[in-house]
């Protein structure tokens, strides 16, 4: 009921001169919610948190607090005093005692301010830095309602992986604009998308959102007579079911596995293997045996490494661990001091880096796009787009292609870019924060772009999902000269990170009761996280042998005796499965 929302807005506009970013919104936010905010750069989302947090007074209709309501607010700009030190910013007059003794203080300094000297100024900063510090003051805070605008920039995957089970354990409520897609779903119980004034409220997190607009977009496609049938047949299940049960039925996993089960893989492996390796040949980058040292620093030691045709690699490492360094030796910008790099003969490298090149202000959108190419071949979809199609694609349309370029969002300068780098058609993609400032629309259509582009993908982000999505492999570089393949990805990477020493940021005298750790526990929890790779290790084994025998299965389907023996082994593989997973749980609960 909205007696119980800490926010209410009703009838809600908000407009910039003649374009309304807010058209009579109505929504409430409650104690326990957690809401993420998706939408287009420049379709309000900014500018709902400000109407939400009472910084920005709406045009009409009216916002309500609940009484003695303590919100706090995240801007994209931080308001620290830059002659303050650090610690001061963030903690105030609370002594180092108090805070070095206080777990959560001490997680959120660690995870946030690790690296930064904390006797240091705020001016001294860099902006990533000042963010973080941001960021901690507010986590910090006890508040009802936290208002987050674009929290996860400039935190690294273990940074966003910590920042969201500290705000799922909080108390209070939530709100976040960001377009890490891996933390709306790990965070958000709500969904809320700003699109053409409006707001529209989806149950669950990203994943739940998308497949929501995925299914009203496949109601709405009569001629699929496929589509059609099982839509029938799911609202047959509905008006089968009790009266409150159709008003406002719960989220069938089982409906929507059966309308994305004939929906192929985002990208053909084979098809995009034999277009890049005619593109590319059968060579790319061969890295033998390569080291490097910036003085008494090792960076690479004896590293081998290849990269071939339609690879997508996903090159993850702590801040300074030489991931760009690595780059640049695999790449031929930076020679190694030992060993060889040989590079194919046809590689075409484009490289979109974290800054913004210059481009000339004075041109439109369109008018500089068609200078650079007038149509693209879009390798896989068997067509050409023109520019203005392909414009649309990447969120260019109406009086946005006639746009100067001195007057777009930072965000759309970055999409420009990316746009401009691929028309150039090269065959090795090497994306360095290619997410940073694009909203998740935006990265949609760039994922979709990159599934039928025959070639090289190298992707350097803290971005996770993206991450995932765009690469079939994993590596990383953790600061002890080595390139390491992970095989179970983003999830191992976190894992041996939290198991590496970590950097400390707590004070050099520490109260005796903080400093001591309880050592029976930790022995413990150790022994509980040896005994989970264990059975990980033996859960894999057991997919394997499920693998092989369905193989054997389906070689043998006219061979019922045969058959009647591989379902017995197939069974007891299942009770094992059991067994296993049954102990996976319990030594979790003793490893946290």
């Amino acid at each position: 009921m909205a007696a119980l929302n800490l926010v209410n807005l009703e009838g809600v506009s908000k407009g910039f001169g003649t374009r309304v970013l807010l058209d009579s919104v109505s929504l409430g936010v409650g104690k326990g919610d957690r809401v993420g905010v998706v939408g287009r750069n420049g379709d309000g989302k900014s500018t709902l948190l400000q109407v939400l947090a009472r910084r920005l007074e709406p045009d009409g209709g009216r916002i309500t607090h609940v009484r003695d309501l303590r919100l706090g607010y995240l801007g994209q700009a931080d308001e620290l005093n830059p002659e303050e030190t650090v610690e001061y910013a963030v903690l105030g007059d609370v002594e180092t005692y108090t805070w070095a003794a206080d777990p959560r203080a001490r997680s959120v300094m660690e995870h946030l301010l690790g690296g930064v000297d904390h006797s240091a100024k705020v001016g001294t900063l860099s902006g990533g830095e000042r963010r973080r510090a941001s960021l901690a003051k507010l986590l910090l805070t006890d508040v009802d309602l936290l208002i987050l605008d674009e929290p996860t920039n400039h935190l690294d995957i273990e940074a966003v992986n910590w920042l969201a089970a500290h705000v799922v354990d909080r108390a209070g409520a939530l709100i976040v604009v960001t377009h890490d897609r891996w933390f709306l779903d790990a965070v958000c119980t709500d969904t809320w998308e700003v699109q053409n004034g409006n707001v529209t409220s989806y149950d669950g997190g990203y994943a739940a959102y998308v497949l929501a607009k995925a299914e009203r977009s496949r109601s709405a496609q009569v001629s699929e007579a496929k589509r059609q049938n099982l839509l029938k047949k799911e609202l047959a299940w509905l008006r089968r079911g009790a009266p409150a049960r159709t008003s406002k039925p719960k989220f069938r996993i089982d409906a929507a596995n059966a309308l994305i089960e004939n929906e192929p893989e985002p990208r053909d492996k084979l098809a995009l293997s034999k277009l890049a390796t005619a593109r590319l040949g059968k060579d790319v980058f061969d890295a033998e045996d390569v080291s490097l040292s910036f003085g008494a620093r090792k960076m690479l030691d004896h590293v081998t490494f290849r990269l071939g045709p339609a690879d997508r690699i996903g090159l993850l490492g702590p801040n300074g661990a030489g991931k760009t360094t690595f780059l640049k030796v695999l790449t031929g910008q930076l020679p190694p001091d030992g060993g060889l790099v040989k590079q194919g003969k046809t590689v075409r490298i484009a490289n979109l880096s974290q800054n913004l090149e210059e481009i000339d202000g004075t041109a439109t959108v369109l008018d500089h796009i068609t200078a650079i190419k007038r149509t693209a071949a879009l390798a896989g979809k068997g067509g050409e787009l023109t520019s203005s199609q392909l414009l649309e694609r990447f969120g260019f349309t109406g009086d946005r292609l006639t746009t100067r370029i001195s007057d777009l969002s930072g965000g759309e300068r970055r999409r420009l870019q990316l746009l401009r780098i691929l028309l150039d058609e090269p065959n090795v993609l090497i994306l360095d924060e290619p997410t940073n400032d694009l909203d998740v629309e935006t990265l949609t259509v760039l994922e979709d772009f990159l599934d039928s582009w025959p070639g090289v993908v190298v992707t350097v982000t803290h971005d996770r999902y993206f991450l995932e999505r765009v690469s079939d492999m994993v590596y990383a570089i953790m600061g002890d000269a080595r390139v390491r393949h992970l095989p179970r990805g983003v999830d191992q990477y976190i894992e041996e990170l939290e198991s590496a020493p970590k950097r400390t940021a707590e004070p050099t005298q520490q109260p005796q009761a903080a400093a001591e750790a309880p050592v029976a526990d930790a022995a413990a929890a150790r022994a509980a996280k040896k005994e989970l790779n264990r059975i990980e290790r033996q859960l894999q084994k057991l997919t394997e042998s499920e693998a092989k025998l369905h193989d054997q299965i389906a070689a043998n389907a006219s061979n019922y005796e045969r058959l009647a023996e591989l379902d017995a082994e197939l069974r007891k593989l299942g009770d094992e499965r059991g067994e296993l997973e049954t102990a996976w749980f319990d030594a979790a609960e003793r490893a946290e």
